[in-house]
């Protein structure tokens, strides 16, 4: 069931959206070489805490997995599509692409985000891969209005992405979000005819996060069991906003 949100309820999720912002903001600041994942993993846990928020990834449960996941971050780098364990031991050099995925719970409502950042010069296939990536998010965030199905959201992301000769990941979906991490509707990157195309309601939020392979869509699971990679091993770039249907369009609740 998709659970609408009132316009109260919008708002508190606003604080932990934002919350979220200024934390990838933060570490998209001291994202250089040198930093490794579990540096970043330290500056996210604290910024979260301190303002009085629960990190929303780390002791939650993944029944494919069947455990608890450990980190307040994924981090996954290159090849890496999401779900990467921070380490202390994955330095990150030039060239490198990290996407970092984080989200808080705030006075019982959920924020999340995600951001892919280069380490100084990357090729500029890698380049246009980040570029495409974020494009087609805006795009289709600006298919988040009454009246629109959830397809014209899907779709978007599906059409610009494939115009740009890139691979659309479909085992990793977005999602709906409120008093729960992830709600319904599933939000997939693509149309699939048998999702259900849901007519988009005011009070409604998606979690929408294109996931984009430069080579092959093709994935597999990492021995650690939660890190999911390309099989092809050509990078992918991941990112991620939470967006509101309101009566005058959308709103992006985890950015200014």
């Amino acid at each position: 069931m998709v659970v609408r949100k009132t316009p109260s309820e919008l708002e508190k999720m606003r604080a932990a959206g934002m919350l979220v912002y200024e934390v990838l903001k933060a570490l998209e600041a001291v994202v250089v070489e040198g930093v490794t994942t579990m540096e970043l993993e330290v500056v996210a846990e604290k910024m979260i805490k301190d303002a009085g928020a629960r990190p929303a990834f780390k002791n939650y449960f993944v029944p494919a997995v069947g455990q608890r996941y450990k980190y307040v971050l994924c981090t996954s780098v290159n090849d890496e599509i999401v779900h990467g364990l921070p380490s202390d031991k994955r330095v990150l050099k030039v060239g490198d692409v990290v996407s970092i995925d984080t989200g808080a719970e705030l006075n019982g409502y959920f924020g999340d985000s995600a951001i892919t950042v280069p380490i100084g010069p990357v090729d500029p296939k890698i380049t246009r891969l980040l570029d495409v990536t974020r494009e087609s998010l805006e795009r289709a965030i600006e298919q988040v209005r009454p009246g629109n199905r959830l397809f014209d959201v899907c779709g978007a992301v599906e059409r610009h992405v494939r115009a740009s000769g890139f691979g659309i990941i479909k085992e990793y979906v977005g999602h709906g979000i409120g008093t729960q991490l992830h709600e319904e509707p599933q939000v997939p990157n693509y149309v699939d005819r048998n999702h259900e195309n849901p007519r988009l309601k005011e009070g409604m939020v998606l979690a929408i996060e294109p996931m984009i392979s430069a080579g092959k869509p093709d994935t597999k699971v990492a021995p650690d069991r939660w890190t999911a990679k390309t099989k092809d091993g050509s990078y992918s770039a991941h990112f991620e906003h939470c967006v509101a249907v309101t009566p005058d369009g959308p709103w992006v609740l985890t950015r200014p």
